[in-house]
């Protein structure tokens, strides 16, 4: 018996290779989010870096624990937060602004209207940055608690979560607002 298959991995009749409208959003998603990167990488240690970890990041962080632990004496300092007992030190690439660009670069190639394009970014880094500042407060209290539960959570859990908590977002997003393809083959947003 001879039966005839195409190069999809054995499945008569089908087409392994990637559409090359999915390949030309794949390669400019990765090109907006090397800019992004590029951009931000550039800009440390200037006004937008002590913006986002100084301010949105670890003043935020200082005000929650002050709240919940106020035992605890927390004060922000900078890119530290600080506390008898021990704290920790926001650095470039803690404070969430990855995701944040991984998020931005996805909406921008999604196959969404502008607007959902627009309102997703906003929403998204809303999101990211919520879930980084409980990941960062967290942190604080694992590094003073258990360091060995402190590098776990730093070194792969948590950006993990967050990365596919930022995943669930996007695809939650896209299947609200992707376009449809209409009876004509064209599509229409819905």
């Amino acid at each position: 018996m001879s039966g005839e298959c195409d190069q999809s991995m054995g499945v008569p009749g089908t087409d392994s290779r990637l559409p090359k409208a999915l390949l030309w959003r794949l390669a400019v998603f990765l090109g907006i989010f090397a800019a992004l990167q590029g951009i931000y990488g550039a800009a440390k240690g200037g006004w937008f870096e002590h913006l986002v970890i100084d301010r949105l990041t670890v003043q935020s962080a200082a005000l929650v624990i002050d709240y919940a632990s106020p035992e605890l004496g927390v004060e922000p300092s900078g890119s530290r937060l600080k506390a008898p007992g021990g704290g920790i030190n926001v650095l470039n690439g803690c404070e969430g602004m990855d995701v944040v660009f991984l998020v931005t670069a996805a909406m921008l190639v999604a196959p969404i209207s502008w607007r959902a394009r627009l309102l997703g970014i906003l929403c998204g880094t809303l999101v990211v940055l919520v879930l980084n500042q409980a990941r960062v407060i967290a942190l604080f209290y694992a590094f003073r608690s258990d360091r060995s539960l402190f590098d776990m959570l730093h070194g792969v859990v948590s950006p993990l979560l967050l990365i596919v908590a930022a995943s669930g977002f996007f695809i939650a997003w896209l299947q609200r607002f992707a376009r449809m393809p209409s009876p004509n083959g064209h599509s229409a947003d819905v």
